[in-house]
C-alpha cells in the first residue's frame, strides 16, 4: 500500500511559480513510477507529467512543456513538480500518483493516488 500526501499548492499571479511536493509512505519509492495529475472544476483529470523510477525519464503534457519541471528524491520519498510561468489556465486541483508498473499518461493506469492540492492562478 502506498500512502501520498501533496503539498506547495495556493494562490499565485499569472506569470508567477510554485513547487508541489508529493511524500510517499512506502518503503520501496524507487520502485514508482512517480506522475502528476490536475482537474480543473467541470473537467476530467489530465495528465501534466511523469518521471520513471530512477528518475531519467520524464515526460510531459504539451500544455506545460518548457515551463512544468518534475523530479524526484528518492532518498526522501518525495517527488516535485516545478511549476514556472503559471498562466490562469492552470488553475485545477493537482494530484500525485504512483504505480508499481509503466503507466502511460492515463489517470486508470495508476493505481495509488494522493488527495490532491489546489492551485489558483490569477489573471
Amino acid at each position: 500500500q502506498v500512502q501520498l500526501w501533496e503539498s506547495g499548492g495556493g494562490l499565485v499571479q499569472a506569470g508567477g511559480s510554485l513547487r508541489l511536493s508529493c511524500a510517499a509512505s512506502v518503503r520501496t519509492f524507487s520502485s514508482y513510477t512517480m506522475g502528476w495529475f490536475r482537474q480543473a472544476p467541470g473537467k476530467e483529470r489530465e495528465f501534466v507529467a511523469t518521471i520513471s523510477r530512477g528518475g531519467l525519464n520524464t515526460y510531459y503534457a504539451d500544455s506545460v512543456k518548457g515551463r512544468f519541471t518534475i523530479s524526484r528524491d528518492n532518498a526522501q520519498n518525495t517527488v516535485y513538480l516545478q511549476m514556472n510561468s503559471l498562466k490562469p489556465e492552470d488553475t485545477a486541483t493537482y494530484y500525485c500518483a504512483a504505480d508499481g508498473g509503466r503507466p502511460g499518461p492515463h489517470p486508470h493506469e495508476y493505481d495509488y493516488w494522493g488527495q490532491g492540492t489546489q492551485v489558483t492562478v490569477s489573471s
